[in-house]
């Protein structure tokens, strides 16, 4: 094919493409590559099936989609002027009062078509513009499926199938000279209407109300139901052609009357130009990097506080996996926070690989060993990896509390709640803050617009019901809850993105930790102890002293400081945990900046004197005590009754319930006992001993094949040319055996033994490539193109162009082989091969 010839097919073009442009195709499209096309016919017929289509216009901007509208409506193929038109009309009045755009969009649409070319959508010179068959029939109006454009069809399409008698009467109604030829017919009628001064003239003599039933048409949708005798103003309309019957009650505005009353607009409002983000508000960086530092140092704090919630071992896991609600209200409650938010805690741990089930027989959530490698670690590495995780994953904390498909409740950790395009939007709504000054607050609603515009395909659409409009239009979901996790998390303070996650953006984790650690306070290892059995933290602590104060008292109050509280029942959490009275005045009184108040000293010595006065042990359970006469007065006690005691001796009573609950029971009576193991030792409560095994993270849900990377492009790329050449080359007969090879289409060449020796060592002293026919030792067969270079021992080391490189083949597998015709017959039997070897593109798409 000449470099000046026009290409007639889909697989001409991308045939005359480079290889970076071939390579940009496969980028942008990597469904192309599974698997990796053989040769250019296949990679055409490939980029022309439906589903392939539906996925690369999904990833089209607005104007690039408007652009393809455009096409889908104008004649096939048009040219770059009438595409043009189309966009920008005629420059007549249209009645819109519209600012004129027609600068914009002749600026714009090079790009727009630049990008539909790049993804194979559209092929052709600027002369003959062609959108594929399959994007054209997704695009195209019907009354099944209404064109985005909101025109109807052709006069030539919706007149298909009307009787002459019926076209001369739509004629004569129109004034137009009679004729007995439908197809003249229908071009006169079809004249008419794209004649702007005939078709003024015949608007004029409409009544008002049949151009007030224009104005309901014109910007679609273009169909409309009529009784059998219709009003006057329609019957006047349908008589002159301006309404075509589709069906007995149905008619419709034909495209070409409903683009001279739109002055020549395929579009209402065409958006050239992506819509700018604004700002709602100017902020000093330096303070939005001190908010976000806080705010990410809250976030590590809420992560440690929720798995220390969880280290004995978390809730119940259910039956159809995940958390139940009441176990979602408890945590939101210990956290202090909103269930929506306890959620996104919640799925962000598990996500990171902080959590995970424990795999027991009765299934909870437990920290993983992973928790406890990343509590090591400086809080600005814990917050990368954090954030990072949270970057890449695909479950969607923001749906817990709604439905899936099938009505059923999604839950916090449970099944459905990976949402491919997740990953994606969160980057997406990330880089537009990046894209303002430092220190700017974007408007969450310029935000969401400026996506709509970037995917327009996945947003409701007109009409749509209230379901599809939810499922289509969760880009839009995504891009709000990405916007509040990104402050909760401390991504952004006070709206605006900070710099260290800036770094994280565009230089990596090591960067964004290095310009956070300055920010993060550093951790404190003392307390204020105050009279009123409180203790106040004014900062974040150490970890020994905050696992220990976390024991020994209650958190009453978290922000800027946090205020524990001392109770009789932390006290004795603190002595259950194997600690003594002196262990405890010696802790406080090592991390107080204050005095130990007299108030809590005795508070630790009274629960110490009373810990473990009684001991509990296993008969199914038992209770003794050295002290006869407080035995008896829990005999006494009618709370007692439910667990059902009775004195076995006179320091021993006997329970018809287990250990644990006796021992709970007890101390809800205000007792203090301590349980027992078989040989009267006290069992010593120890916090942070459930884990599970060790676990991987939560693999995220990739939308469609992953982009592929240089290397693997560049691979694929020349195996498609190679196979290209191979499946393109020119076969000529060697004289041989049955028959010509290269006159069976496809067949495999058949030579003799003799005939194949001698061929290929011809080939390989000449230097000149061969067509073989080989079949592996798996009986695959297949043909290639080869180049020989070496023949022994029974094996001919070749270049082989189908697979691009060098391999050896035994002599006794190849079926037969044929030399390749000369240049000159090449040329010009290849595009008589193009026309064949494009038969199947060209059904799907059209030559």
């Amino acid at each position: 094919m000449g470099t000046t010839t026009p290409p007639r097919t889909l697989a001409e073009s991308l045939r005359a493409r480079g290889d970076a442009s071939l390579a940009g195709l496969l980028r942008a499209r990597p469904d192309l590559l599974s698997p990796v096309p053989n040769d250019i016919t296949q990679l055409a017929t490939r980029a022309g099936t439906r589903a392939s289509v539906v996925r690369a216009l999904e990833h089209l901007d607005r104007f690039a989609l408007q652009t393809a509208q455009a096409l889908a409506v104008a004649p096939d193929p048009a040219p770059y002027a009438a595409l043009l038109a189309l966009l920008t009309g005629d420059g007549q009045d249209d009645g819109e009062g519209r600012d004129d755009t027609g600068a914009a969009i002749t600026a714009a649409l090079p790009g727009a078509l630049a990008t539909l070319r790049e993804q194979a959508l559209v092929w052709g010179e600027d002369e003959a513009l062609h959108l594929v068959r399959t994007a054209r029939e997704l695009l195209a109006p019907s009354p099944q499926h209404p064109s985005p454009t909101g025109l109807g069809p052709t006069v030539s399409e919706a007149t298909a199938g009307m009787s002459p008698g019926r076209l001369q009467e739509i004629l004569a109604a129109a004034g137009l000279p009679a004729t007995h030829d439908p197809v003249s017919a229908v071009t006169s009628l079809t004249e008419l209407f794209t004649d702007r001064t005939r078709m003024a003239a015949l608007l004029d003599t409409a009544p008002v109300e049949a151009l007030a039933v224009l104005d309901r048409l014109v910007w679609g949708p273009p169909y409309g139901e009529v009784t059998a005798n219709p009003a006057p103003p329609v019957r006047w309309l349908r008589d002159r052609g301006l309404l075509l019957p589709v069906s007995t009650r149905t008619v419709v505005l034909p495209r070409e009357a409903a683009l001279h009353l739109r002055a020549g607009r395929a579009h209402r409002v065409p958006e050239p130009v992506a819509p700018a983000v604004t700002a709602v508000a100017e902020r000093d960086p330096q303070a939005v990097d001190r908010a976000a530092a806080g705010q990410a140092f809250t976030a590590l704090s809420t992560i440690e506080e929720l798995l220390n919630l969880w280290n004995n071992g978390g809730p119940a896991i259910l039956r159809a996996g995940g958390l139940s609600v009441r176990e979602l209200k408890r945590t939101a409650n210990a956290l202090d926070v909103s269930e929506p938010i306890a959620a996104f805690w919640v799925e962000l741990a598990y996500a990171a690989g902080l959590l995970a089930p424990d795999g027991e027989t009765d299934e909870r959530y437990a920290p993983t060993p992973a928790y406890d490698d990343w509590l090591e670690l400086p809080a600005q590495d814990r917050w990368t990896r954090l954030v990072t995780s949270w970057l890449a994953a695909t479950r969607t904390a923001g749906l817990v509390g709604g439905q899936d498909a099938k009505g059923r409740a999604l839950s916090a950790l449970g099944p459905n709640l990976d949402r491919s395009a997740a990953p994606e939007v969160r980057r997406r709504v990330l880089a537009l803050f990046a894209a303002l000054p430092a220190g700017t607050a974007p408007d969450p609603q310029s935000l969401l617009t400026r996506l709509r515009w970037e995917r327009p395909l996945r947003t409701p659409a007109p009409g749509a019901s209230a379901a599809s409009g939810e499922a289509s239009d969760l880009r839009s979901r995504i891009a709000l809850w990405t916007v509040n996790e990104a402050e909760s998390l401390g991504v952004t303070g006070r709206g605006a993105l900070s710099s260290q996650a800036r770094a994280l953006l565009d230089e990596g984790p090591r960067e964004a930790a290095a310009l956070l650690a300055p920010l993060i306070p550093e951790p404190l290892g003392h307390v204020l102890l105050q009279a009123d059995l409180t203790a106040v933290a004014p900062g974040p602590l150490e970890r020994p002293l905050a696992e220990m104060l976390s024991v020994l008292a209650d958190v009453e109050s978290k922000g800027g400081a946090t205020v524990y509280r001392f109770t009789p029942g932390s006290v004795r959490r603190a002595l259950d945990a194997g600690q003594a009275a002196a262990d405890l005045h010696a802790f406080l009184a090592a991390h107080s900046r204050t005095p130990v108040p007299q108030p809590l000293s005795y508070l630790i010595d009274d629960v110490a004197r009373r810990h473990g006065h009684l001991r509990i042990g296993a008969a199914s359970a038992y209770v003794r005590c050295d002290d006869e006469a407080v035995l008896n007065e829990i005999l006494a006690d009618k709370r007692s009754a439910a667990l059902r005691l009775r004195r076995l001796a006179p320091t021993v009573l006997a329970a018809q319930t287990d250990p644990a609950s006796l021992l709970e029971g007890l101390r809800e009576m205000g007792y203090a006992p301590a349980a027992e193991s078989a040989e009267g030792d006290v069992l010593i409560t120890r916090a942070h001993t459930r884990r599970t095994p060790p676990r991987t993270p939560p693999a995220p849900v990739p939308e469609g094949p992953p982009v592929p990377d240089a290397t693997l492009l560049s691979a694929a790329v020349r195996a498609v040319r190679a196979g290209d050449t191979a499946a393109r080359a020119v076969r000529t007969g060697t004289g041989g055996a049955e028959d010509g090879p290269g006159a069976a289409g496809g067949a495999l060449p058949r030579t003799t033994p003799a005939e194949t020796l001698a061929t290929v060592q011809a080939a390989a002293m000449t230097g000149s490539a061969v067509w073989i026919g080989y079949v592996n030792a798996d009986g695959a067969a297949s043909q290639r193109v080869i180049a020989p270079v070496k023949v022994e021992g029974g094996f001919v080391t070749a270049y082989d162009h189908t697979a691009d490189e060098v391999r050896t083949y035994p002599l006794h597998r190849i079926t037969g082989v044929a030399e390749l015709a000369d240049e000159a017959d090449e040329t010009g039997e290849t595009g008589e091969a193009d026309e064949t070897g494009g038969t199947d593109e060209g059904r799907a798409q059209g030559s």
